[in-house]
């Protein structure tokens, strides 16, 4: 389902928490005197959230105060003005590149710039934001223009041609020299095409090969979760709860979440990241992740004419309770999964390296990003799940 279309909370309370704090409270520091960081309000680190000062909703948060509380860490830092500079940075590029023509307006209130500034609190450095943040909206472009917004061109019959001819955007195709003009056109003349690849070539500047190779990875995944999802479209299916759960960790915030430690100025090892233990506990992050934007565009979607397809909804379908029950149960699916990386995580730390400990906190710092961006923004300020 489209995110271009789709702050604070209870601070953990168990012991689980008061152990990932001890264990990940020492991941190297972002240096405080930098332009724009700002002091936390208590102790950092995995799990600290119970002995930091929460800072006071705003209006826009309190308008989507209908989205039940979750397990979740409040944002480690909130800095409008480089957000401002980032979000007017990346509209900027987007109308330079054609993205989102004659809906920039969309692009510029959706605030993806304060999403990269909430989830990404190890940098200030704009550029660096920027970079993730191109990425970002060039993926969510792909499922826009090609998924499930018919306005923009979107075609079930056309999704796994298109797919595979934007992959070659992000991870080069070679071929034979006689066709590779061909390709080159291919790449030129469509929008997404052209965001994918500029996006890489800017993350590029930081990322090296294999943090390049493990997003070309990810976004494979999410290609093959988009055409999933393209599928069940196309059939007018809902899907079951445990076929949709799968789904949500293929669809999900996980390339954004692999950026983590490039965007943070640091190169987690392959083996680290690739190790099945380590692959659990992040996917299981990025999923409670994306089921936070299921919670906080529930209300959107089930206005729209099409099947549309979140967490809640699946689970009515499925087990034939009311809405505020699928919610209930949603938020208990969300705060299983952050529950079981914060024990997961405390225990990778404990052999680990040091790149480890500051990839599972940067991850932990993206979960309280996200849910604070997810509440703050205007996109959902006047559309939140119905309680009833």
């Amino acid at each position: 389902m489209s995110l271009l279309t789709r702050m604070t909370a209870p601070a953990a309370r168990h012991d689980v928490a008061r152990l990932v704090a001890t264990l990940l409270a020492g991941p190297p520091q972002p240096d405080v005197r930098r332009k724009g960081f700002a002091l936390p309000t208590g102790p950092t680190g995995l799990g600290t959230s119970a002995a930091r000062i929460t800072p006071p909703r705003d209006k826009a948060a309190g308008a989507a105060a209908t989205v039940p509380d979750l397990h979740c860490p409040p944002a480690l830092r909130d800095d409008p003005a480089l957000a401002e500079e980032v979000n007017a940075r990346l509209v900027a590029w987007a109308e330079e590149i054609g993205l989102y023509a004659g809906r920039l307006d969309r692009v510029r209130a959706a605030d993806f710039g304060r999403l990269m500034m909430l989830a990404h609190p190890d940098t200030d450095e704009p550029d660096r934001l920027l970079a993730a943040g191109k990425c970002a909206l060039a993926e969510w472009a792909t499922d826009d223009y090609y998924c499930d917004d018919e306005t923009m061109g979107s075609a079930p019959a056309l999704l796994g041609a298109q797919l595979g001819v934007a992959y070659a955007a992000v991870d080069p195709a070679h071929p034979p020299l006689r066709h590779a003009p061909a390709v080159e056109r291919a790449m030129q003349d469509d929008p997404v095409r052209v965001a994918l690849r500029s996006g890489f070539a800017h993350l590029a500047r930081y990322a090296d090969a294999s943090q390049l190779a493990r997003l070309h990875h990810e976004v494979a995944v999410l290609f093959v979760g988009y055409g999933q999802e393209g599928s069940w479209r196309s059939q007018g299916r809902m899907p079951a709860v445990w076929e949709y759960l799968a789904h949500r960790q293929i669809n999900s915030f996980l390339p954004c979440i692999a950026m983590t430690d490039a965007v943070g100025g640091y190169a987690l090892p392959h083996a680290e990241y690739a190790d099945p233990r380590v692959r659990r506990a992040v996917t299981m992050a990025s999923t409670a992740a994306t089921l936070v934007n299921d919670l906080y565009s529930m209300a959107k979607e089930h206005r729209s004419e099409s099947v549309e397809f979140n967490l809640p909804t699946v689970i009515a379908a499925e087990e034939r309770c009311s809405p505020r029950e699928a919610v209930e149960r949603s938020v208990a699916v969300h705060d299983e999964l952050v529950r079981t990386f914060e024990a997961e995580a405390a225990a990778l730390s404990l052999t680990g390296s040091p790149q480890l400990r500051r990839f599972l906190a940067g991850v932990w710092a993206w979960l309280g990003g996200n849910r604070a961006w997810h509440s703050g923004s205007p996109r959902y300020a006047a559309a939140s799940p119905s309680a009833s």
